[in-house]
C-alpha cells in the first residue's frame, strides 16, 4: 500500500559535503556486490519507480509551478509522463535488451562459427546523472531508468536552479527505490564539484597509482558546463554522455504551407517557454515570402493566446539571473520586434517573442536564446541558408525544415545537427522510445527508449572455443606453418574491386548475379558473400584432402 503524501514541500537543502563522499561510495561498493546485475531485482526497481511517479505527480506537478510556473498539463505531458512510459517500456524490453546476443555472419566468418561468439551486457558500474533545470525531472529521472534498466547503481544531482522539484525527487527517490543503490545529491557548484571529483577506492585502494571514477557520467546541461565535466572525467578515463543544445536553425521556403510552419515554430517556442534544447533558435525564411510568415506567426499567436500570453498557461522564466539574460539580447539586437515583446520582470513572465534581423552578427543569431525570443532572418535561396546555418553552429542538436520534398532532404544532407524535423518542430524528440542525442558541441552519446539501455550498458565480446576445434587451430602455433599460412589466404574474402576502385565483374560477381544472392539472403541473416568465399568450411588441410580437395591451392597454382 502506498504511503501517505502530503503536499508539503521542504525547502531546498543542500547535501553537506561529507554526505556526498558517503553516498558515492555506498552505491559504488553495492554494485560490487553484482546483486543489480539480476534481472528480477532490476524490474522491481523499475516498477517502484513507476508507482512513486504516479504517486508523487500532486507535488511533482506543485513543485513544476512553483520553480517556472509550469501547469499541469504541461508537467503531464512533458515530464511525468515521459518517466512513467519510459518506466513501462524498458520493463517491456528488458528481458530481450539484456539477453546475450549471439554473433552471425556477416560479423563472425564461417571459419569461426564454431567458436561461439557472443555480446554480453554488462552494466558499465555506479554511475553519476546530473539533470537540467528547464525539465527537472524528465531531464533527471528519465536517464535513471536506464541506468536501472542495464543494471547500474547511480547517484543523480538534481538541478538547483529548480529547488522544489529537486527536493521531492530526493524525498520520492530516498523513499521508493533502494538506497543501497540509488541516492540524491542536493547543492549548486560545491556539491557537483566534489561528485566529479569522487574516486573509487574499491577494497584494495589505488593499484599502481590508477585512480578510478564513476562508470560513466551522464550530464544534460549547457557546453560551458558540459567542458568542465568532460575534462574531470578525462582524469580517470571515465566515458561521458553529454545532452547539449545549440543554437538550432530553422528553414521555410516559400514551397511551406506557410501558416502550418508558423503555428508549429511558434509552438516550438511557447512549449516550456521555449527553454528546450530543441528549441528553434533563428528561422531562416525566403525572403519574397517573410512579410506572410509574420503575418502568419501573429494569426497563431492570436490563436494560441486569445486571452493574451500573460494570461494563459505559458511556462514563466526560470529566475531573475536567465530573465536578465534573455531581456539583455532583446535589448542588443539591432533587429525590430514584428511580435510579442511583452514582459514582467516581477513574475518572469516573458511572451513569446519574435524580431526581425538583417544580419549574421546579430545578437539573437550569435547566442543560443534558450528562451521565448527568436529571430528571422530573410535569405534569398535555400543554399545561402544552408551556407548560413553550417556558418553560425556546424552541429546544433535540432533542425527544422519547412519545404517540398526535395528542399528537406537538401538540408538533410548538407547540414548536420543531433536530430530533425521536417515540417514540424520537436516531433523527433516527442516520443520517449525514440532515440536522442548530439553531435559535435551539442552533444555526445544518446538515450530515449533502446538508447537509454544502451548508453549505461557495456557489449562485452565473449569467446566460448570447444576443445575439439584444437585440431583446427594449428595455423596459430609455433613453429609456424607457412601451409597452413596460404590456406588462410585462399579462406580469406576476396575483394571485387580492381585498384583503381572499379567494380570487377568476375565469377564471383556472376554467380552472385546468376542466382540472385547478393550481399544477404533475403531468407535470414545469412551474408551469401562469405559464405561463397568459405564455402569450403574445414580449416585442415588433410581435411581437405579427405574429400578430395587441394589443400594448397596457391602454391600449385590454382589461385
Amino acid at each position: 500500500m502506498a504511503s501517505k503524501i502530503t503536499m508539503d514541500i521542504p525547502p531546498f537543502q543542500a547535501t553537506s559535503l561529507e554526505a556526498v563522499a558517503a553516498k558515492c561510495a555506498r552505491v559504488a561498493a553495492t554494485f560490487r556486490t553484482h546483486r543489480t546485475k539480476d534481472l528480477e531485482w532490476r524490474k522491481l526497481q523499475l516498477r517502484k519507480l513507476y508507482w512513486a511517479t504516479v504517486d508523487y505527480t500532486p507535488q511533482l506537478a506543485e513543485a513544476l509551478r512553483r520553480d517556472m510556473n509550469k501547469s499541469l498539463f504541461e508537467s503531464l505531458l512533458g515530464e511525468i509522463d515521459f518517466v512513467k512510459n519510459d518506466c513501462l517500456f524498458l520493463l517491456s524490453q528488458l528481458d530481450k535488451l539484456a539477453a546475450d546476443e549471439r554473433m552471425k555472419s556477416p560479423d563472425v566468418p564461417l571459419s569461426y562459427a564454431a567458436a561461439g561468439l557472443r555480446v554480453r551486457k554488462e552494466p558499465l558500474g555506479a554511475v553519476l546523472i546530473i539533470g537540467a533545470y528547464n525539465y527537472p525531472l524528465n531531464l533527471l529521472v528519465c536517464p535513471l531508468v536506464g541506468a536501472i534498466a542495464a543494471g547500474c547503481t547511480a547517484v543523480v544531482k538534481p538541478s538547483e536552479v529548480s529547488p522544489n522539484v529537486a527536493m521531492v525527487v530526493q524525498q520520492m527517490i530516498e523513499e521508493r527505490l533502494d538506497n543501497d543503490a540509488f541516492q540524491v545529491v542536493n547543492g549548486a557548484v560545491p556539491e557537483t564539484t566534489a561528485l566529479l571529483d569522487f574516486r573509487d577506492q574499491g577494497e584494495l585502494g589505488q593499484i599502481d597509482g590508477e585512480e578510478r571514477g564513476w562508470g560513466k557520467i551522464f550530464y544534460t546541461g549547457s557546453r560551458q558546463v558540459a567542458r568542465i565535466v568532460a575534462a574531470k572525467a578525462a582524469a580517470t578515463l571515465t566515458p561521458v554522455t553529454l545532452e547539449l543544445g545549440g543554437r538550432n536553425p530553422a528553414f521555410v521556403t516559400d514551397k511551406a504551407k506557410i501558416d502550418l510552419a508558423a503555428r508549429r515554430l511558434l509552438w516550438g517556442k511557447t512549449m516550456g517557454a521555449g527553454q528546450v534544447c530543441m528549441s528553434a533558435n533563428y528561422i531562416m525564411v525566403q525572403r519574397n515570402i517573410v512579410d506572410e510568415f509574420v503575418q502568419s506567426l501573429k494569426t497563431a499567436h492570436q490563436a494560441t493566446f486569445p486571452n493574451g500570453a500573460k494570461n494563459s498557461e505559458l511556462v514563466h522564466i526560470v529566475n531573475a539571473r536567465h530573465f536578465a539574460r534573455l531581456k539583455k539580447m532583446l535589448e542588443d539586437t539591432k533587429g525590430r520586434i514584428v511580435l510579442g515583446g511583452e514582459m514582467d520582470e516581477e513574475t518572469l513572465f516573458m511572451e513569446p517573442t519574435a524580431v526581425l534581423v538583417d544580419s549574421l552578427d546579430d545578437a539573437l543569431i550569435q547566442q543560443e536564446s534558450f528562451g521565448p525570443i527568436f529571430s528571422i532572418l530573410p535569405v534569398d535561396n535555400l543554399p545561402s541558408a544552408i551556407h548560413i546555418a553550417n556558418q553560425v553552429d556546424p552541429t546544433p542538436l535540432a533542425l527544422y525544415s519547412f519545404g517540398s520534398k526535395e528542399e528537406n532532404a537538401q538540408v538533410l544532407r548538407e547540414v548536420n545537427s543531433g536530430g530533425a524535423s521536417l515540417n514540424d518542430a520537436y516531433m523527433h524528440g516527442s516520443s520517449n522510445s525514440v532515440t536522442f542525442g548530439g553531435v559535435g558541441h551539442s552533444g555526445t552519446g544518446a538515450y530515449r527508449g533502446r538508447a537509454s539501455f544502451d548508453t549505461f550498458t557495456h557489449r562485452r565480446t565473449v569467446a566460448e572455443t570447444p576443445t575439439w576445434m584444437e585440431g583446427l587451430l594449428r595455423v596459430r602455433y609455433m613453429p609456424y606453418d607457412w601451409k597452413q599460412r596460404r590456406f588462410i589466404e585462399f579462406l580469406d574474402p576476396k575483394p571485387d574491386f580492381d585498384r583503381t576502385g572499379r567494380v570487377s565483374k568476375g565469377l564471383f560477381y556472376w554467380l552472385q548475379v546468376v542466382f540472385g544472392l547478393g550481399s544477404q539472403s533475403t531468407r535470414g541473416n545469412v551474408d551469401v558473400s562469405s559464405f561463397l568465399q568459405h564455402l569450403i568450411l574445414p580449416l585442415n588441410p588433410v581435411s581437405l584432402m579427405a574429400v578430395g580437395l587441394d589443400p594448397n591451392p596457391v602454391e600449385n597454382g590454382y589461385m
